[in-house]
């Protein structure tokens, strides 16, 4: 279960951790979500397909997260996991979602409570990673 040097395993445990994450950081700040937002509930019309969008993606983020920990730190440990997942998001997430928030005119709320959860995404995906080195 090793390609390029990844734990499966250990991707596919961090994307479910991240996914939980993100249930309960949405049901939490769903309030202040859907108002930042600027939407109502009967407005999104979502379905289920944003879920299985997340978990695809997530398992995407996790896959580069063990990748970029080997190819970058050249040893899979928690904090050299955590480490890459944070410089991921500072240099690519969060600025992603600043630009295009601003351009979108969405509020400033929306964009640190999406941007908290990937950092928390990406945070947790570098423990679990990082436990199964």
């Amino acid at each position: 279960m090793n390609y390029l040097g990844v734990n499966w395993l250990a991707v596919i445990l961090a994307t479910v951790a991240s996914f939980a994450f993100g249930a309960v950081w949405y049901m939490g700040l769903s309030k202040q979500w859907m108002n930042a937002l600027g939407k109502t509930k009967d407005q999104l019309q979502v379905g289920n397909t944003p879920f299985i969008w997340s978990a695809l993606v997530e398992l995407v983020m996790a896959f580069f997260v063990a990748l970029f920990t080997i190819a970058i730190m050249g040893e899979v440990t928690i904090a050299n996991a955590v480490l890459v997942g944070v410089h991921l998001w500072l240099g690519f997430v969060i600025t992603t979602l600043i630009m295009n928030h601003r351009y979108e005119g969405m509020k400033w709320s929306l964009t640190i409570i999406d941007g908290l959860h990937i950092l928390g995404v990406l945070v947790i995906q570098g423990v679990v990673i990082g436990l199964f080195g």
